[in-house]
């Protein structure tokens, strides 16, 4: 069993900045591909940014520039670092990771989100 629990979310003004973090547990074998996700209230989830095991990346063209994706392997942990922050950005922001587990199954699984709001 893996869970990923989310944090580093608030309220910020426009022009902020946040750092969120994503830390994995568990039933780990590696880590594959981490990603973060975002749902604004109406909207469907999107796709912010992912990040493979090697370190490749792939950023919505809405937050590059401004958002950056790290990872830290011997904590099994993902950050967000989000500067410049729009009204726009504001979303429940979840952590996914596709997981291998000891017995080399891979699964995909979801963090349970952190609310980030950005006033005008």
């Amino acid at each position: 069993q893996v869970q990923l629990v989310e944090s580093g979310g608030g309220l910020v003004q426009a022009g902020g900045s946040l750092r969120l973090s994503c830390a994995a547990s568990g039933s780990i074998f590696s880590l594959n591909a981490m990603g973060w996700y975002r749902q604004a209230p109406g909207k469907q989830r999107e796709l912010v940014v992912t990040i493979t095991s090697g370190g490749s990346t792939n950023y919505a063209d809405s937050v590059k520039g401004r958002f950056t994706i790290s990872r830290d392997n011997a904590k099994n942990t993902v950050y967000l670092q989000m500067n410049s922050l729009k009204p726009e950005d504001t979303a429940v922001y979840y952590c996914n990771a596709e997981i291998s587990n000891e017995r080399r199954v891979r699964l995909h699984y979801w963090g349970q989100g952190t609310q980030v709001t950005v006033s005008s």
